[in-house]
C-alpha cells in the first residue's frame, strides 16, 4: 500500500470533488442511542442527595467517620463504583487513588486526599484513554471551614452524578478504548486531587486522548433569578496551549493556530456529536475569569481537556454558608437542582465519551511540508494500527472560519499533497474508522 498519495484540484476549496463535511458523526449508533436512554434522573437525583446527605465534604473534614465527612463520601463512592464493575464482567476496575498532599496553600497540615477511580479497560486499543472526571469535595464560604454543613449539591455533587450515572451505564458495554470515570478530591483547595491524577497518567506515559471535567452541571435558575435554557451547557476549551513550550510559541506566533489546539479540535468534536436534545455551546476561554477546575490539572501535562459547565451561574447557592438573608436562601442545597438537566449533560458526556471511543485514535505526528515554497500542500502522518482504521480525511476551513468546511477523503495512507496553498487555509487530519467513526482533527505543525 503506498504511503503517500497527490490529489490535484483546482486551487479552491469548492473545487470539484471535495465534500463539505457534515457532523463527524452522521447520526448516534444504534448502542449510543440505547446509551442515551439507560442515563436516568432518578438514579442522578438519588446520587446528588446521598452526597448531600454526608454534611460536608471538605478535603479537611473527617476522614474515618462513617457518617459525616470527606471520608463517608469516599467511601459511598468507591461502594457504588465497585458495584457497578462486578456488572462488568472484570472489565471495569475501581481504586482508591490515595496520597499525601503536603502543607500548602489551603492544605494547613498534611493531609490524606483520595481519588475514587473506575477505569473500564477497551476491547481493542486499551492503550488509548478517555478521562471524566467530578469533584466530591464541597466547601461553604470560608474555604477553610471544614465543620459548617457544605451541602455541594450542584458543587459538584452534579458532575460526581454524571461520572457516576456513566459508569453504571457503560459498564456492560465493551469500548474499543479505554474510559476512566474519576471522583477527584481537593478541588477546591486547589485542584490538588487531580493534579495528582494528571501526574501519574504523566508519568505513566499514558496516551490520554481527551479529558473532561464536569463541574457545576446541575442549576435549573441563574443569578438573576432568571430560567438557564435546559438544553444548552458551556464546554470550555483553550485556545494557545497551557502547556506550550517557548519553541511552539515561536512556531504559533510565525504561521497563527491559536484557534487549533488539541482542546479546540476536542470542543469542535463535543459539539459534531452532541445529542439531538442538547446544545454544547462551545466558549474560547480556558475556564471562566480567574476561575478553573479540574482539566486545568490535565492541560499543564499537555492532554487536550475541556470543561463542562451550566450556562449561567446562581452564585447564591456557589460557596455560601447555608443561611437565609434579607430573604434570599443561600447554600447549595439539592433543592436548587435541575435533576433532568444533569441528565441531559449526562448524555452530552456520554455522547462524546462513546464517540470517541468507538472511533479511531487522533492521528499523531501531523506535519505540514514547509522544505519548499510552493502553492501545493503537502500533509503527513503516522498511519494508524487500529483493526478497524479505515482511512484517512483531510479537513480544512478560512483563516477566518470558526469550523471546518471542507473534507477530502484521503483513504489509508500516510502522505498527501493537494493543490491548495497552505498561507490561505487551516487544515487537519482525521481518522475515519470502518464503522463510519471519524476521530477529533489534529492540526499540522511544519516540518522543514
Amino acid at each position: 500500500m503506498s504511503t503517500r498519495r497527490t490529489i490535484l484540484m483546482a486551487g479552491a476549496a469548492s473545487a470539484a470533488g471535495v465534500a463539505v463535511p457534515g457532523r463527524a458523526e452522521a447520526a448516534p449508533d444504534r448502542e449510543l442511542r440505547t446509551i442515551l436512554r439507560e442515563i436516568d434522573p432518578r438514579r442522578i437525583e438519588a446520587i446528588v442527595r446521598k452526597l448531600v446527605s454526608f454534611g460536608t465534604r471538605h478535603t479537611l473534614s473527617a476522614q474515618d467517620d462513617p457518617n459525616r465527612g470527606i471520608g463517608a463520601a469516599r467511601d459511598w463512592i468507591f461502594a457504588e463504583l465497585q458495584r457497578h464493575a462486578a456488572a462488568s464482567g472484570g472489565r471495569m476496575t475501581v481504586e482508591q487513588q490515595s496520597f499525601i498532599q503536603p502543607v500548602a496553600p489551603r492544605i494547613p497540615a498534611p493531609t490524606r486526599i483520595t481519588n475514587v477511580v473506575a477505569t473500564l479497560r477497551g476491547s481493542v486499543t486499551p492503550e488509548r484513554i478517555y478521562v471524566v472526571t467530578g469533584h466530591y469535595d464541597s466547601r461553604v464560604t470560608d474555604v477553610m471551614d471544614a465543620v459548617k454543613d457544605a451541602p455541594g449539591a450542584d458543587d459538584d455533587a452534579s458532575g460526581v452524578a454524571v461520572i457516576m450515572e456513566l459508569a453504571r451505564v457503560l459498564a456492560t458495554r465493551q469500548p474499543n478504548a479505554t474510559l476512566v470515570f474519576a471522583a477527584v478530591a481537593g478541588e477546591e483547595q486547589g485542584l490538588y486531587g487531580s493534579d495528582h491524577m494528571a501526574q501519574r497518567y504523566r508519568d505513566a506515559g499514558a496516551d490520554i486522548q481527551a479529558m473532561f471535567s464536569n463541574d457545576i452541571v446541575g442549576t435549573g435558575d441563574a443569578h438573576d433569578g432568571t430560567r438557564n435554557d435546559p438544553r444548552t451547557v458551556r464546554l470550555f476549551v483553550e485556545g494557545v496551549p497551557t502547556s506550550e513550550t517557548a519553541a511552539e510559541a515561536n512556531v504559533r506566533k510565525s504561521v497563527g493556530g491559536e484557534n487549533d489546539g488539541p482542546s479546540r479540535q476536542l470542543g469542535r468534536f463535543v459539539k459534531d456529536v452532541e445529542p439531538d436534545d442538547a446544545n454544547v455551546r462551545v466558549i474560547w476561554r480556558r475556564d471562566r475569569y480567574l476561575r478553573g477546575s479540574d482539566h486545568i490539572s490535565f492541560l499543564l501535562r499537555g492532554y487536550p481537556a475541556a470543561r463542562f459547565t451550566e450556562p449561567r451561574e446562581n452564585f447564591a447557592h456557589e460557596h455560601q454558608d447555608v443561611r437565609v438573608e434579607n430573604g434570599i436562601q443561600y447554600g447549595d442545597l439539592p433543592e436548587f437542582c435541575d435533576f433532568r438537566y444533569i441528565t441531559r449533560v449526562a448524555r452530552v458526556n456520554a455522547a462524546a465519551l462513546w464517540s470517541l471511543a468507538q472511533a479511531p485514535g487522533t492521528p499523531k505526528g501531523v506535519v505540514v511540508d514547509t522544505t519548499q515554497l510552493t502553492n501545493q500542500t503537502t500533509l503527513r502522518w503516522q498511519v494508524g494500527t487500529e483493526p478497524d482504521l479505515a482511512g484517512y480525511e483531510v479537513v480544512w476551513r478560512e483563516t477566518t472560519a470558526p469550523d471546518w468546511q471542507r473534507s477530502l477523503p484521503v483513504g489509508k495512507t500516510g502522505s498527501v499533497t493537494v493543490d491548495l496553498s497552505k498561507d490561505n487555509v487551516f487544515f487537519g487530519v482525521r481518522a475515519v474508522g470502518a464503522g463510519g467513526h471519524r476521530s477529533p482533527a489534529a492540526a499540522p505543525r511544519p516540518q522543514s
